[in-house]
């Protein structure tokens, strides 16, 4: 985070209950531009003084606030915020955890409600300060509060959870059972606003411009003079920090791409391109390691022990290509990543209570390597990545490029990876990919690409039956990879992909289009 003075910090502390959001919340802070950081909810009153923090958020969290091994924040320490009069607004399992503290009761819902949801606001002011009677949510939750304290009163409802929201103004305590932080809450960030820039009263005091300038001090003096590995893909994460790190290391920094082979048509040629003759690096290699990704991945099915083994592949890959260069140039001390949030969230990392989805190629690292790590990026989310992008000058063609998973194509062809599977999703995703841009609309969507099932089914294909593969179509419309809706393509763009498809890829006689969103689905299908 952003190095501050006492004097300057307006800590908002997001607590931190397990929630795959907890990260987003202090995101959706910076992005008001106010410091935030990220507490454990064993955090202690010390903690909090000696961080001068002025505003609290409790996260939401995947427990029932009656499990035996449910977080919950410490009498000393909900003591100490009450008695400094720090405002704190829970959500979810934070304004469940809330209400039942001060004598609420909670209670398993008779219906969960996921996705969307909309509230009557019954109290327009303080929180809803600029809403109108109704407003469109986002829910994520089987228990609710059935009962409020005493001295707590409601300020929204919803059809199946008439306790929305509420508060008690006096003591500064506000709950919300959806999440504001999401982008689709309509006003979740004037909700956000109201309550970190008006009730806690925090002054703006971070910036992007800010972020850059810590980031490239602190590589500087944790790097010192040692020199770094990064593994470059082309991507919009990788690039980032190799630039990022370029910057504040200069040609210390060695570039590695490792053509593992699970890479869109034709993408290698244009990593080495762009590295090499646009961006002039120095110390800019490829590796040729296709046929070694591939045979690892003989007989695996299984997607999270496809990206174990291309996480060890890679940290292979590079421990043995920097025994060479350490014999031509010397010592090297660190490997660099591209790690952003969402990898890490998504693979637990960040919490002790977070619930794990998948593991990600870059957050799954062996547990002895010879090499530290560095990752300039690990705090931020893909927008933020893409603003750094635009702030250190990398072409909008670049910075604007769909998001592409570590392990490539491999984790888009479920079950085994073969290289006659590799090759027909690349025909497949080259189409896809290439008839969108065609038609000027790739930039509609936030992530466009194809899935290779391991289903066949029966068709009719001039006059004959065939029995070949199905692909999917997968594309969603999201800020920050942490909720995304599918991308309404429309009709005519998906006729001429599908039509384009089953005519000039042999093994493939059925497109499907997934219309699901993250959540409950994950974007990636692995």
């Amino acid at each position: 985070m952003v190095a501050l003075t006492m004097s300057q910090k307006n800590i908002v502390a997001v607590i931190d209950f397990g929630g795959q959001y907890a990260h987003l919340i202090a995101r959706r802070v910076r992005e008001l531009g106010v410091h935030s950081e990220i507490f454990s909810w064993r955090v202690k009153p010390d903690e909090l003084l000696s961080n001068n923090v002025k505003s609290i958020i409790f996260s939401g969290g995947p427990n029932s606030v009656y499990d035996k091994k449910a977080p919950k924040i410490s009498d000393e320490t909900m003591e100490f915020i009450e008695k400094q009069k720090i405002p704190v607004l829970g959500l979810c399992y934070g304004h469940q955890f809330i209400s039942q503290y001060y004598g609420g009761k909670v209670i398993q819902g008779d219906q969960k409600e996921y996705g969307h949801t909309m509230i009557q606001i019954k109290n327009d002011q303080n929180l809803f300060k600029s809403f109108g009677k109704e407003n469109k949510v986002w829910m994520s939750h089987g228990d609710k509060i059935s009962k409020l304290p005493s001295d707590f009163e409601i300020t929204a409802s919803s059809d199946n959870c008439e306790i929305a929201a509420f508060e008690n103004l006096e003591r500064k305590i506000f709950g919300l059972q959806f999440h504001p932080e999401v982008v689709h809450t309509d006003n979740g960030m004037i909700l956000l606003s109201n309550f970190i820039l008006t009730i806690s009263n925090l002054k703006k005091n971070w910036s992007m411009e800010s972020y850059i300038e810590q980031q490239i001090k602190e590589i500087r003096d944790e790097v010192g003079e040692n020199r770094v590995i990064i593994g470059v893909s082309g991507g919009v994460d990788s690039t980032v920090a190799a630039i990022l790190l370029h910057q504040s290391i200069g040609d210390r920094l060695y570039c590695v791409f490792v053509d593992h082979g699970f890479m869109r048509k034709d993408e290698p040629e244009q990593v080495v391109k762009y590295f090499k003759e646009d961006l002039k690096f120095a110390n800019f290699y490829r590796l040729d390691a296709q046929q070694t990704f591939l045979k690892a991945l003989k007989g695996v099915k299984d997607p999270e022990e496809k990206r174990k083994i291309i996480a060890f592949k890679f940290i292979e890959a590079f421990e043995a290509f920097e025994k060479k260069l350490t014999k031509k140039h010397g010592t090297f001390g660190y490997l660099a990543q591209g790690t952003i949030y969402p990898d890490r969230i998504e693979s637990a990392q960040p919490s002790e209570t977070a619930a794990k989805i998948k593991s990600h190629h870059n957050v799954a690292l062996p547990e002895k390597m010879s090499l530290k790590v560095v990752e300039p990026l690990k705090e931020l989310y893909k927008d933020e990545v893409r603003e750094v992008g635009r702030l250190l000058k990398i072409p909008s063609e670049l910075i604007e490029r769909h998001p592409f998973p570590g392990p490539g194509l491999s984790v888009r062809i479920l079950g085994e990876v073969t290289q006659e599977r590799l090759d027909t999703l690349k025909e497949v995703d080259a189409i896809f990919i290439g008839e969108i841009k065609k038609r000027d609309e790739y930039n509609n969507y936030w992530q466009s690409f194809s899935v290779l099932l391991p289903v066949k089914s029966v068709g009719v294909m001039g006059d004959s039956r065939t029995y070949e593969w199905t692909v999917v179509l997968r594309s969603v419309d999201s800020i920050d990879a942490m909720t995304a809706d599918w991308s309404k393509i429309p009709y005519e763009t998906l006729a001429v992909i599908s039509n384009r498809i089953i005519n000039e890829v042999k093994k493939v006689n059925r497109v499907v289009y997934d219309i699901t969103s993250k959540p409950p689905a994950t974007i990636e299908w692995e």
